[in-house]
């Protein structure tokens, strides 16, 4: 299957529109404006072209040090503009986080700065972000293949991603995963539960014994204010008694008040201040005899009851020591009960929402089966296709005994029930292993290369930045590498370190890496006769002759 079979013109996606480089290592200072399709970078060795990368690494969230930081300057600075026109669910996130800009929704400005002491900062459209959440942003807006690290495809999620996106099933892959979520909502929300009612347990135990015990006590409205006047009145009964026959005596000696009003009652005159204290003195005696009259009940009614105190003085003792017991007034013992009896309530209520909950998640389970059991059967269907025309592209590229399989295991999570992992064989001789183990640098260059490239007519792919994909080949495969590095950068920008003239001939732009006088390192972008001048020198080295520029004229002219 030819290059132009596999791959299938689609929206072109997001891209780096600039970057901006400053006091980093050798370079003082860059300005690099980037376009669609192939870019390829050449120059001497030793010029500097793995700064561009290690600039470009940078600003995407790599480890900062101190040696990346120009000789004499107080920090290196790198920006890099992107445009997500592509990626509308990356400006959602931005927006999201508060990181957008508001005039241009489109944009998204990366920089990052690291100081002469080590210090780094990182921004994204001029607001300061951490490390985790500049990679989190930048992780999917640029791939940069190195000849020993490929850290995109070595993960296990975007080999997965793109096989759905091979097999059509990326909506199927998201609604399991949607599914698997809302199954583990409902978990965990089930295990917080369920922990509460296992801890509650004792709590329910325990409020059911301090319940039997109040049920026992039986406590009646009013009865505590009763005893205790009771128990007063039993517990000092005698001194009671001395003070009212004390009371009645003392009225008992009011002969002469009573012989005063009956003299009083004998003069008879009308004068209003007579008549009025004859009647008060009346009233007064009346009075008197009823206070004698009320206490001489009351002290009949005043006995001794020694059984009837100790019965009484039982009870609140009872009271007073559940009160004690549940460190509350005695007062309050029965609304305590009614509150214990409606927080037991609550925690059957509890149970029987566990119940409901453990029943939204078998439905959930089933449907999760169900769905990911068809989407595994799918993605193993579908997976045969890929792995053939992966394979038939790898032979493309001088690797004629290299060939991609790849190893489903079992598992449960959002991605279903797969587990899935590019596994290649680079040697019949040796067996299989996973990508980023088994292939060599230039062997895992190009075939990452042909797993992008067969990829490339089904997903959306970010910022290809490839480090010498051509190292170790020339000729035709480097020809083959080249077209397939350009019918690649038709809908994802691809940027490509290249020592192959005929990948260079074959970029939509040319940029040449070399040093200055100064020894400082700098980039310019070639065109017309300069790029044939560095074609020929690709070719050649520094013996160019008429005839290999007019071999770099012909290189450009086929391409």
């Amino acid at each position: 299957m030819t290059v132009g079979n596999i791959l299938k013109m689609r929206q072109y996606s997001f891209m780096l529109k600039h970057l901006t480089v400053q006091d980093f290592a050798l370079v003082e200072h860059l300005d690099l404006d980037l376009g669609k399709g192939l870019t390829v970078i050449t120059g001497e060795s030793g010029a500097g072209k793995s700064i561009l990368l290690a600039a470009l690494s940078l600003v995407l969230g790599e480890r900062a040090s101190t040696d990346v930081v120009r000789p004499g300057a107080s920090r290196a600075d790198v920006h890099a503009e992107f445009d997500l026109t592509g990626e509308p669910t990356l400006m959602d996130i931005l927006r999201d986080l508060e990181l957008d800009d508001p005039d241009q929704a489109e944009l998204c400005l990366v920089r990052r700065t690291v100081s002469a002491d080590g210090r780094s900062r990182a921004f994204i459209n001029g607001a300061p972000v951490t490390l985790q959440v500049l990679r989190s942003i930048t992780g999917s807006l640029v791939d940069i293949h190195g000849q020993h690290a490929n850290l995109r495809l070595a993960d296990r999620a975007v080999q997965l991603a793109l096989l759905d996106d091979f097999a059509g099933t990326s909506k199927l892959a998201g609604e399991v995963a949607q599914v698997f979520r809302s199954m583990q909502a409902k978990q965990k929300e089930a295990h917080a539960l369920r922990t509460l009612l296992e801890r509650d347990a004792d709590r329910a135990e325990l409020l059911r014994y301090q319940l039997e015990e109040l049920d026992n006590l039986d406590l009646q409205p009013g009865e505590l204010e009763k005893l205790e006047v009771e128990h007063k009145r039993l517990s000092q009964v005698d001194a009671y008694q001395s003070v009212v026959q004390n009371s009645m005596s003392a009225i008992e000696e009011l002969d002469a008040l009573r012989s005063a009003g009956r003299r009083l009652a004998e003069v008879e005159d009308d004068h209003s201040g007579l008549i009025s204290a004859q009647q008060t003195l009346s009233d007064a005696l009346d009075l008197l005899e009823d206070a004698q009259s009320e206490l001489r009940r009351y002290s009949e009614a005043l006995e001794s009851d020694p059984e009837r105190l100790r019965a009484v003085d039982e009870r609140l003792s009872d009271i007073h020591s559940l009160a004690r017991k549940h460190q509350t007034p005695p007062q309050v013992l029965i609304d305590l009960t009614e509150s214990l009896n409606a927080e037991l309530e609550g925690m059957v209520a509890d149970s029987s929402a566990l119940d409901t909950i453990t029943a939204e998640i078998d439905k959930l389970n089933a449907r999760f089966r169900k769905s990911a059991e068809q989407l595994s059967r799918k993605r193993k269907k579908a997976a045969k296709q890929f792995h053939q025309t992966v394979t038939e592209t790898i032979h493309q590229l001088a690797l004629p005994q290299a060939g991609l399989d790849a190893r489903f295991t079992e598992t449960e999570g959002e991605s279903g029930i797969d587990r899935y992992e590019f596994w290649v064989t680079t040697n019949p001789r040796y067996p299989a292993g996973p990508l980023h183990k088994i292939a060599s640098g230039g062997e895992l260059a190009r075939i990452s290369l042909a797993i992008q490239v067969t990829a490339a007519r089904t997903s959306n792919l970010p910022c290809l930045v490839l480090d010498e994909a051509d190292v170790g080949v020339g000729g035709t495969t480097a020809d083959t590498i080249g077209r397939m590095l350009r019918d690649l950068g038709a809908h994802s920008q691809v940027l490509c370190v290249t020592h192959a003239p005929q990948v260079a001939a074959l970029g939509n732009q040319h940029l040449k890496v070399r040093k200055t006088e100064n020894q400082d390192t700098e980039i310019i972008v070639l065109k017309d006769s300069a790029r044939e001048d560095e074609i020929a020198r690709m070719l050649a080295g520094a013996d160019v002759t008429d005839k290999t520029r007019a071999y770099a004229a012909e290189l450009l002219a086929q391409a």
